[in-house]
Order: C-alpha cells, then structure tokens, then sequence
C-alpha cells in the first residue's frame, strides 16, 4: 500500500511516519530532505524545488512500490494536485493509497514545537511559524477518506490508531 502522510509543517507527521515505518517496515520517502538535496546540488532556490522534490518522491517510490513493498510519503501536501499525485501512483501499482493527516489542536504548542525542533537535514532551513500559518490559509479541504490524528494524543496511542486504520481499510 502507498500511505500519504500530510498536515502542517510542525505538526507531528514525521514522527508519525517514522514511528509507522519501523513498525510496519516500511520506507519513508521524506520530500523535505530531497529538497534540500537539490539544493545541495546547485539547483536555486528560486527554482520550483518543492515540486521538484514531489516529483523525485514519487520516483522513489514508484520503484519500492514496483518491488512490493508498502511505502509511507511524508509530505505536507496542503493542494488537491499532491494529493492527487499519490492517487495516481498508487492506481499505477493497484494498491490502495491511505491518507493520514496530522494536525496539532493546540496553537501554542504547535508554534513551540516548530521553533524548538532541530532536524538534521543539511541545508534546510526550518519554515517559521507564519510561513506555518500561511500554508493553513491554503490547505485546502479535503475530498476523500483519511484519518486524521491529533499530535497533542501521545504518540504511541496515535500509531496505534494509525495502525488499526490501516488494517481496517487497506
């Protein structure tokens, strides 16, 4: 199966999809280190790297995918163009494609947490909390099934019920 992580930068889906990777050892293709690579690489950064970094990802997993294996994509994808993309795939492979969205209920927490966080993903610099806060205005709604998990739920508790709608809709 193909499962799309998505929420807000900050919000917990990394983790999320980390915690879902080792438990179902799966790959995580991460969009964020791509970009990063490409700009590692030369290529400016006025240049359309965030879609370019789609694109690589799905690359990837296209060949884990042509392997057989389950693939977990963490992705913001805010837009119904990146959603659509991870449909497609995985129609391409006839597999199902699952939605897991991540949000932070609390603003607080969720601003403290995007400013204290430390990746190591060289070359990336970390979007601030009004970058954060615009991507919310463009988020757009969402048209199909997914779940959606809360990071102010512990985490072990939010794998837990990721994992059961896996299993139940996959």
């Amino acid at each position: 199966m193909l499962i799309a992580m998505a929420g807000l930068p900050g919000s917990g889906k990394s983790s999320v999809a980390g915690a879902l990777g080792r438990k179902l050892t799966a790959p995580v293709v991460s969009v964020d280190p791509i970009e990063a690579a490409l700009w590692r690489a030369g290529v400016a950064r006025d240049q359309p790297t965030g879609l370019a970094a789609y694109v690589v990802a799905e690359a990837v997993a296209d060949g884990m995918l042509d392997m057989g294996q389950t693939v977990i994509v963490d992705a913001v994808n805010a837009v119904e163009a990146a959603r659509g993309q991870w449909r497609s795939l995985a129609d391409r492979h006839g597999v199902p494609v699952m939605y897991i969205e991540v949000v932070c209920s609390d603003p607080v927490v969720h601003r403290r947490r995007l400013e204290n966080r430390r990746r190591a993903i060289e070359g990336f610099a970390e979007p601030t909390w009004e970058v954060v806060e615009g991507l919310r205005e463009e988020f757009a709604s969402w048209a199909g099934h997914r779940l959606v998990l809360d990071a102010m739920t512990d985490q072990s508790s939010n794998v837990a019920t990721a994992l059961e709608f896996l299993s139940a809709t996959a």
